[in-house]
């Protein structure tokens, strides 16, 4: 069993799938290949649970790391094996932030729906978009918490500036920086390099045998927590700059090349 003791984790837009969503044949086969030699392969998603459509237990073997780390989620026992969530801290945020940026728009994701305020219509395409049902409030408190995560939807510009904002005013929730149009709001400290090391330990994987692959700015904590980082060659540039392989594009295959590549470790370096 060549790989047993390996874990594998993938982003998935971007990364496990090309733009139309679907994992390719080529890419299955690879898994596959990686499983039935004992490896454990996970999707490690800025998605929420609603959100979150890619699973299959031909190709996803260990539990799911949705919500950037947020949540842990077992689809095989359809069970929530960790959850941290922003609690009643984000109330405070979401009305701050929006009050020093009346033009955003906020979207809050506890588990079962999402809630906005200020709704714009790129926020609602950002939710419709996922199948997600959709509450609009005026008052961040009417969304049960804990939160998966929280965003902030308005133009590149107000964007930058709420990010400063909040590394300013706001030091009891982390951000992930971003240089779009949406920027994504988590508990302090969580993240998906945080997420993917706790689900190796209740694995009971070896760090050193924990590989990742991801393609923007929201997989970077998980690169620099892996053995050894793979990024597509049409990523974002700041996971480019955390690479520690550079693969095909999301397009022609990306986490076949990975698996291609951790065969070729695991062919004179056993796992222990």
């Amino acid at each position: 069993m060549r790989f047993d003791g390996v874990l594998l984790a993938s982003d998935f837009d971007g990364t496990l799938v090309p733009d139309d969503k679907r994992v390719t044949p080529e890419v299955r086969d690879a898994l596959r290949y990686f499983i039935e030699n004992g490896g454990r392969f996970t999707v490690s998603t800025g998605r929420t649970f609603l959100g979150f459509h890619g699973y299959s237990p031909e190709y996803v073997n260990a539990p799911v790391l949705l919500a950037n780390g947020g949540m842990l989620y077992d689809y095989e026992k359809r069970e929530i094996l960790s959850f941290d969530g922003i609690g009643e801290e984000g109330i405070g945020v979401i009305r701050a932030v929006l009050r020093a940026f009346p033009g955003l728009a906020a979207e809050l994701y506890p588990f079962e729906r999402a809630y906005t305020l200020n709704m714009s219509p790129e926020s609602e395409r950002h939710i419709s978009g996922q199948g997600i049902p959709l509450v609009c409030t005026e008052n961040p408190a009417d969304a049960p918490r804990p939160w998966a995560k929280a965003m902030f939807c308005g133009s590149e510009e107000e964007i930058v500036r709420v990010q400063d904002f909040l590394a300013e005013q706001c030091p009891e929730v982390s951000f992930i920086p971003s240089s779009g149009r949406f920027l994504e709001v988590q508990k302090k400290g969580v993240n998906k390099g945080e997420a993917l090391l706790k689900l190796a330990d209740r694995l009971g994987i070896r760090r050193e045998h924990v590989y990742a692959v991801g393609d923007g700015g929201n997989d970077l904590e998980m690169l620099r927590a892996a053995r050894l980082s793979f990024v597509p060659e049409n990523a974002d540039a700041r996971a480019l700059a955390r690479a520690g392989r550079v693969v095909r594009s999301n397009e022609n295959g990306a986490v076949a090349n990975v698996v291609e590549l951790l065969d070729e470790i695991y062919r004179t370096e056993p796992a222990e």
